[in-house]
């Protein structure tokens, strides 16, 4: 049985659309909301480790424009401060399942996810 642990808010559509993707698919899910719970550091790092910081920030979405950030540049640190607070600025879900990550809306990365041997993940 697979395992994958979802950051993402309750009102998103992506966050909805992952939930559903993997419950059709019978995985095991640990939803995290980050409304309620904001990720750790190392959570965070994990994600920036293998995208970089840019990919996770949704510059395109309605809380980077209305707080102003769309084309503002921030050192790594302040944008860190920025997510850890502001769970709307990321590309959500976040998806996680051992070793494999994904950012936003990815059914090509989540099928790897369901496919790839427990070792792998």
């Amino acid at each position: 049985m697979v395992t994958v642990q979802i950051f993402g808010l309750k009102n998103s559509q992506e966050t909805r659309a992952a939930d559903r993707f993997f419950k059709e698919r019978r995985a095991t899910i640990h939803f995290v909301d980050l409304k309620q719970k904001p990720m750790s550091p190392g959570e965070i790092r994990r994600f920036t480790d293998r995208f970089g910081l840019t990919a996770l920030i949704d510059y395109e979405g309605k809380a980077c424009t209305e707080a102003g950030l769309k084309y503002y540049k921030l050192a790594d640190a302040e944008w860190l401060k920025k997510i850890e607070n502001e769970a709307r600025l990321l590309r959500l879900p976040l998806v996680r399942s051992g070793n494999l990550l994904s950012i936003g809306h990815d059914e090509n990365v989540w099928k790897v996810m369901l496919a790839a041997p427990a070792a792998k993940r």
